[in-house]
């Protein structure tokens, strides 16, 4: 019973982490990621096979470092590309974090 309690637990403050981000979804087969979305977690449904992340700002609208969480939730593989070469392959049913750096993207999974 113990352990059923704070696996409960655990699960509830992890669903809570995930509420707090913004929701956007983008229209089916847009290609660019509005710089806007800083701090979102952007779902790609239908999205074309490349998806462009905007031009690079080092904050969102709230002054935090610009980042975005990307989830795809299909059919295929995106790829999300940026300035100085950085791209990242999403497949269906995956996220991936993206945060703007002075060098540019990077990513982590």
């Amino acid at each position: 019973m113990k352990t059923f309690l704070i696996s409960l637990a655990l699960f509830a403050g992890q669903y809570n982490t995930l509420q707090d981000k913004p929701v956007v979804r983008l229209p089916p087969h847009q290609d660019v990621i509005p710089g806007e979305c800083g701090g979102d977690l952007v779902e790609l449904k239908d999205a074309p096979p490349e998806v462009q992340l905007p031009p690079l700002r080092l904050v969102d609208s709230h002054g935090r470092p610009w980042s975005i969480e990307v989830r795809n939730l299909g059919p295929g593989t995106v790829t999300i590309v940026g300035r100085a070469q950085f791209h990242v392959e999403v497949p269906a049913g995956h996220s991936v974090s993206i945060k703007a750096t002075n060098a540019g993207y990077s990513s982590e999974r």
